[in-house]
């Protein structure tokens, strides 16, 4: 019995971040010590929801949305503190999120670019300004149904959701290039 289809994508993220990502990082940006080449660190999932307030239903649908995006139960997070203007309190549920590491995250990062992202409507690209001078990438989705393990007619309420990409980069041009070296289809420059 040879690997599942998520361990093939887990190894394929690997593979071209070991054959290609590496050397070519390694040789663009002379770096002397292999343990200073930029690699993927954690991938952030995040859904925020200011209608969990009314509808406690909303945190259980959105939490079954993103475990079944990610293979990973999710956490609710929590409002830390009070602001009357958002009938807000401190302590209640107002999303939830997910951590990737590992074999997960290299899954995902697989069906990000290969299956999410090109399904987007009139898709040109991920932006490039998005990155926190820091070499992090976020990325704003609109959708969940761009993922191709929602399944459309289940889906009680279209919701968006941020995805953060955290990377070992000391600047934006190294995450940048680690991520392009990866796949991630970002948008041409405009002259």
């Amino acid at each position: 019995m040879g690997p599942t289809l998520t361990n093939q994508a887990a190894t394929r993220v690997e593979d071209r971040y070991r054959e290609q990502a590496f050397p070519a990082l390694t040789k663009e940006f002379g770096y002397k010590n292999p343990m200073e080449v930029p690699r993927l660190q954690k991938i952030t999932l995040n859904i925020g929801l200011g209608e969990a307030r009314e509808n406690v239903r909303a945190l259980d649908t959105a939490s079954a949305d993103i475990a079944t995006i990610t293979g990973q139960k999710p956490v609710i997070t929590r409002a830390k503190k009070s602001i009357a203007n958002f009938r807000l309190r401190e302590g209640m549920p107002i999303g939830v999120m997910v951590t990737l590491r590992g074999r997960r995250m290299f899954e995902f990062y697989d069906r990000l670019v290969n299956a999410a992202l090109p399904r987007i409507r009139d898709f040109r690209g991920c932006p490039t300004k998005a990155f926190d001078g820091r070499g992090n990438y976020s990325l704003g989705v609109r959708e969940q149904l761009i993922f191709p393990e929602i399944d459309y007619d289940k889906v009680e309420r279209i919701r968006g959701m941020q995805i953060n990409i955290n990377t070992t980069a000391r600047n934006d041009e190294e995450g940048k290039r680690l991520l392009e070296l990866l796949g991630m289809p970002f948008a041409k420059a405009q002259s």
